[in-house]
């Protein structure tokens, strides 16, 4: 059933397929909750749901989906209406979790946030999502900026080489830059380097990556790109019917004004486009301006959706508490 909803469900994201889910589980940590609901006539709805294991089980919580793993939400034969997310909300209220997350297609926001319940908090976030639709000459002649097509166009007059691969050979690469952005996230936050790497290779080990490619096969894919011979530029991207853009890394003294970023970016949405996806998911923009900005220059719209917090017990107040007299103690600053 699961299966047949992600081919039937035009909004499906790979974040949301079941192969998705098993890496997650495969990593160790938690284990699969998922609910699936039935509203007749036909109408059905899954719910990739994941629970705290192991020693992180007294937690007792649940997510769709945890931290680093991007967005969860509802798949479904149809879109549902507000009186089928209200219930869905009130089923997860009655599970037995001290808090659940939502954090849903960011293309259904304002569906979500109409069914939302006064006892639910809603975290605001933003993320951008290009939409396919005409084909990928449309998408580089109408959507993408001027600046955006320069910007390809001088990457390959400089010659930078771009290769991609969907069996883990440029995992390394992939892997290489994203260390070193670790280390210019850590300057950029005042994070001591050996914590922000610590915390980024909790995050995302390279063993989770694997896996992720062991699970979901042709559908990851490694896009790299390389200035005067060396790793500048890689995007990890999963594609089904639509896409999600779910890891970048770079070089940035590399970079430069190279275009690289613009050039694997560009031949990941032909690739696509030219596959007959129809939304390209560029992942969360946060309050980065920068970051938006970058998206926005490829022609993908900004949506302002929420996460979705039900707990029984004030954690999130709790845990932000904690996290902020960490950040003061550190000197961290938010970007």
């Amino acid at each position: 059933m699961w299966l047949r909803l992600m081919h039937a469900d035009p909004e499906a994201m790979p974040y949301q397929s079941p192969a998705w889910l098993d890496s997650i589980c495969a990593m160790g940590g938690y284990r699969d909750v998922s609910r699936f609901y039935d509203f007749g006539d036909g109408r059905h709805y899954v719910m990739p749901l994941v629970a705290r294991s192991g020693l992180a089980s007294v937690l007792n919580t649940a997510s769709s989906l945890p931290p680093a793993w991007g967005i969860g939400g509802l798949i479904g034969s149809a879109a549902p209406h507000v009186e089928e997310l209200s219930a869905i909300f009130a089923d997860l209220r009655d599970l037995p979790y001290q808090r659940i997350k939502i954090r849903p297609n960011p293309r259904d926001g304002e569906l979500w946030a109409a069914a939302k319940p006064n006892t639910v908090l809603a975290v605001p976030r933003l993320a951008h999502v290009l939409d396919l639709e005409g084909g990928f000459e449309h998408v580089w002649t109408k959507r993408f900026s001027g600046n955006t097509r320069n910007a390809v166009r001088k990457a390959e007059k400089l010659g930078v080489v771009t290769q991609s691969d969907s069996a883990g050979a440029l995992l390394p690469v992939f892997y290489e830059l994203l260390q070193r952005s670790f280390d210019r996230w850590a300057a950029k936050q005042n994070e001591p380097r050996l914590l922000t790497r610590l915390r980024g290779g909790m995050r995302d080990p390279i063993e989770k990556f694997q896996t992720i490619i062991d699970k979901l096969g042709e559908d990851c894919r490694i896009w790299a790109a390389w200035v005067d011979g060396r790793p500048a530029a890689a995007i990890f991207v999963l594609q089904q019917h639509n896409v999600n853009d779910a890891r970048g890394a770079m070089d940035r003294a590399l970079v430069g004004s190279t275009g690289a970023n613009d050039l694997i970016q560009k031949l990941a949405i032909e690739h696509a486009a030219n596959a007959g996806c129809r939304y390209y998911h560029m992942g969360e923009s946060g309050t980065s301006s920068s970051l938006a900005l970058f998206k926005a220059r490829f022609g993908a719209a900004p949506y302002a959706y929420a996460e979705y917090i039900i707990e029984k017990l004030p954690i999130t107040r709790l845990d932000a508490g904690l996290r902020a007299m960490v950040k003061r103690v550190i000197g961290f600053r938010d970007n």
